[in-house]
């Protein structure tokens, strides 16, 4: 799942789809990805 976000924000910025909207989405989802699996790992 990570691998398809960078894959996506990489092709967000070859072909500047969407201008700086994506890339807010996109890093705002990777953020979300990393407190779960930081707090999926203290449960």
């Amino acid at each position: 799942m990570i691998g398809i976000l960078i894959l996506a924000w990489l092709l967000g910025f070859s072909l500047d789809f969407g201008g700086g909207l994506i890339h807010t989405l996109l890093v705002i989802a990777l953020i979300v990805a990393v407190v779960n699996l930081i707090l999926g790992r203290r449960a």
